[in-house]
């Protein structure tokens, strides 16, 4: 560690904090990567990947001799023993909310002694937020927004997930499954419970796989729904809005946001 208390070498096990470390120009602390990291894509071919999400060999993070590892959530708990025990500083961060992912950026940007560009790209994110909100609040109906997270088991959306859905001019059709942190509880045991709730839109983010919309449609007693009737099943890429980063908010919040306009402007 330098003099100013700045670290050198930060291995990140998550995609969100390879991103905002990036967008705040101090990659060159970057010392490793999750494999899941998708933005910026050149940070796939500058730094070694050395762990994946809820899994990772402590040996390969320990091998690019980190300063500092980020982690998130308690996906991450174990590795993150591991690695304290190794004599490694951990910090772990466990956004859920969109309050929760700007407040990660200030902290990282503090971690690494750049405020004053932490500041600007959050004073970015609640711009573009504000926008968002204020385009949608002219807007008299909210449709229903169904998220399907994973289709096996079905699992609705997450946090942040179902608060963009809000800013967009939605209604989060699992709102009350959106505030529990643990997947599990986030699991919908009888698909026709989605069929009661009648979402006028759905998408689906598979973390990890391709979303298959036909598959979605050609379920049992979902062709009743207004979503599928209409055909409004629709895609958001997990790297877009799943990541509770910067992404979410510049790419899957206004992918949501058009996604609403187009009903809106049908309706």
């Amino acid at each position: 560690m330098t003099d100013n208390n700045l670290y050198q070498r930060i291995a990140c096990l998550s995609t969100e904090a390879v991103e905002v470390l990036y967008a705040l120009g101090a990659e060159d602390m970057v010392a490793g990567i999750s494999g899941y990291t998708t933005r910026p894509s050149r940070a796939r071919e500058e730094k070694p990947k050395v762990s994946g999400f809820s899994s990772g060999k402590i040996e390969r993070i320990l091998a690019v001799n980190p300063d500092l590892v980020i982690s998130y959530s308690n996906m991450q708990a174990e590795l993150s023993r591991e690695l304290i025990a190794a004599g490694i500083e951990v910090h772990a961060f466990n956004q859920r909310d969109v309050a929760g992912i700007l407040h990660m950026i200030k902290v990282l940007a503090n971690l690494v002694g750049r405020q004053e560009q932490g500041a600007s790209l959050i004073a970015e994110l609640e711009a573009q937020i504000a926008i968002v909100r204020q385009q949608a609040g002219h807007w008299t109906r909210r449709p229903t927004v169904y998220f399907e997270e994973w289709n096996d088991p079905l699992m609705s959306g997450i946090g942040w997930v179902s608060e963009l859905i809000h800013i967009a001019g939605g209604q989060d059709a699992f709102a009350d499954l959106a505030v529990f942190h643990s997947a599990k509880q986030r699991i919908i045991a009888d698909p026709k419970e989605v069929v009661r709730r009648a979402p006028d839109i759905i998408i689906g983010s598979w973390c990890g796989k391709k979303f298959r919309a036909e598959s979605v449609m050609e379920r049992e007693d979902w062709g009743s729904m207004p979503a599928v009737k209409n055909g409004r099943v629709f895609e958001i890429k997990s790297a877009d809005i799943l990541s509770p980063g910067p992404s979410a908010i510049q790419h899957g919040l206004l992918q949501l946001h058009l996604l609403i306009a187009e009903w809106q402007a049908a309706h």
